[in-house]
């Protein structure tokens, strides 16, 4: 087996950013208790001030102005955890949050899938950019070894036990997972390494330190094994995003929804699935949720086209109060099947599949504005086609080319000798039960110009053509 650790050093920090549009300004994380509190963690343009994790929030503020604090909010990372074990899902079966600010991949059984290492490598990070999330990934033997590099290493990968144990030699020991009490020890012993460690003897170790070291370093080696809880993807996503200020207009909610659509879309992959319908919710200052329900006749998983539905959903609605949180609600997740498409498309590449088309016209102009047709057990062709709910078949098969594919509202009068009977009649005589009797005979005609159409003649007061309709 293979393991991949990919650890978020800035976690906390990242949660923040990927939320804001403004992250070169200078920005600091802080906690702890009311009379003291602390800079937890610092973004670029406030390290640029002078300011680093570990200062008190006075100091900080002698030192330089300008800053904004965010209150660090463990249950926010927590979320972009699962969100996070969720997108690796996609990739490995077992994924595992058993440390902190990280995950464990097995990856081994994944390079026949999605390539070698440096081109999956390479995947994972791309994505984590896109997601707003900085990382370090090592690749070991044993997933506590891929850990315990990762804090000192950001590339490295290690793919025989061998050459893991090698790679851990030279780890300094307080990066190693021991406990506090055990590294300090070492330390005071003039141990500095993990490898002056390993050469001390098995039962010296034993007599001296707790059963909890040694288990630790066997595991480090790969002799004993880390019982793993892996991850299992829930059955619906939410996500909630308390807003800087309060939100008055829709262009300013465009960009934290986009970020959650772009969630959404990285736990749909991971679960291998889509999604049918979900539900935006704007949360006032005063007043009760505005809830805004996107629906789609097929699931689908695309970051862009779902963002362009919760868009058109969104433009036409009235914020009635200042907005302080969106939500978004999934509970639809049908399984997802993609198109199937030629390998050379036709399509210009301007051009939209009639799927998505069809959904964003849905979503702008509202859903009965975009209708279905069925054929009808009726020969009189204004009767012939009604509309439908899209999706919906109709039990009855016209033969293609049989009838024009479009009729005109009203039947307009041919000019006498400006068109030409290419056909024979075709007589219909139908509707004598509803008042709507017609008798006629239809002939395909060919204008000069060659357009190809559908007249037809009354043959209750015998006259000139009229024309009901054009064949494509």
């Amino acid at each position: 087996m293979l393991w991949a650790c990919i650890v978020f050093p800035q976690l906390a920090l990242d949660c923040v950013l990927r939320e804001r549009d403004d992250v070169d300004t200078p920005l600091v994380l802080i906690g702890g208790p009311s009379q003291r509190r602390v800079l937890q963690s610092v973004n670029p343009a406030a390290a640029n001030l002078g300011l680093r994790a570990g200062q008190t929030l006075t100091a900080a503020r002698a030192l330089a102005d300008g800053f904004t604090c965010v209150e660090a909010d463990p249950v926010r990372a927590a979320q972009v955890e699962q969100l996070l074990a969720a997108w690796a899902y996609r990739f490995s079966a077992q994924v595992s949050l058993h440390y902190p600010r990280a995950l464990l991949i097995e990856v081994g059984s994944s390079l026949q899938l999605f390539g070698p290492w440096p081109l999956f490598e390479a995947r994972l990070r791309a994505e984590l950019d896109a997601l707003g999330l900085r990382q370090r990934i090592v690749v070991a033997s044993n997933p506590v070894a891929a850990r315990m590099l990762a804090n000192a290493h950001d590339g490295l990968a290690v793919t025989t036990a061998e050459d893991t144990r090698a790679a851990m030699l030279n780890l300094p020991i307080g990066k190693v997972g021991l406990p506090k009490e055990a590294a300090e020890a070492f330390a005071r012993m003039g141990l500095r390494t993990l490898g002056e460690v390993l050469g001390l003897p098995r039962e010296a170790l034993a007599r001296r330190f707790a059963a909890g070291v040694q288990l630790h370093l066997d595991q480090l080696l790969g002799l004993r094994t880390l019982g793993l809880t892996f991850y299992l993807p829930p059955d619906r996503f939410e996500t909630r995003l308390e807003l800087n200020f309060d939100v008055e207009s829709h262009q300013a909610l465009l960009f934290p929804l986009r970020r959650m659509i772009n969630d959404l879309a990285a736990f749909l992959a991971g679960r291998d699935c889509g999604v049918q319908r979900f539900e935006l919710l704007l949360e006032h200052v005063e007043g009760p949720d505005t809830r805004i329900p996107v629906g789609l006749l097929a699931a689908e998983r695309d970051a862009g086209l779902l963002f362009e539905l919760a868009r058109g959903r969104l433009e036409p609605l009235r914020i009635a109060a200042p907005v302080r949180t969106l939500r978004l609600l999934a509970e639809d997740l049908p399984p997802f099947v993609p198109q199937h498409q030629a390998l050379f498309d036709p399509r210009a590449q301007q051009a939209q599949p009639w799927e998505q088309l069809r959904e964003r016209l849905r979503a702008r102009l509202g859903d009965e504005a975009v209708q279905g047709v069925r054929a009808e057990a009726d020969h009189r062709p204004e009767c012939a086609w009604q509309l439908a709910e899209q999706g919906l078949s109709s039990p009855l098969q016209m033969p293609p080319g049989s009838r024009p594919g479009w009729l005109l509202a009203a039947p307009q009068r041919l000019p006498d000798g400006g068109v030409l009977r290419v056909s024979d009649a075709e007589r219909i005589e139908s509707g004598w039960w509803d008042g709507g009797d017609v008798r006629r005979d239809y002939y395909r005609i060919e204008t000069r110009e060659g357009l190809r159409g559908w007249a037809y003649q009354d043959l209750a007061a015998p006259g000139p053509l009229w024309l009901q309709g054009w064949f494509a």
